[in-house]
């Protein structure tokens, strides 16, 4: 298996930053976990950016017209949920709820 050529990155970071990376035993894969999780998280719709451009923003509205915002009871998070969709819910929580009705 080949192996994938490093580059070194570098970045600015507040004292603060630096001295809680400092007791880190391996401070590179601590930094490297936490950018692929990052990257890994991003919202779909600004890719990180935290602002969608208004191309961005006209698809949007076009997707709001078929589906609107929650907000999850019992984890608080942002669902997006399809108005067509009149079957069962895709709250996981729903479902996990569900699951343990069902193997009692």
């Amino acid at each position: 298996m080949k192996k994938e050529k490093q580059e070194i990155i570098t970045f600015k970071a507040p004292e603060s930053l630096r001295e809680a990376l400092r007791g880190l035993p391996n401070r590179s894969e601590f930094i490297r976990a936490a950018v692929v999780t990052a990257l890994d998280n991003l919202c779909p719709l600004c890719r990180g950016a935290g602002v969608i451009m208004p191309h961005q923003r006209e698809h949007w509205d076009t997707f709001l017209m078929d589906h609107h915002i929650e907000e999850c009871s019992a984890c608080k998070s942002v669902l997006l949920v399809c108005d067509r969709d009149t079957g069962a819910s895709h709250n996981i929580h729903d479902t996990e709820v569900l699951k343990k009705q069902k193997k009692l």
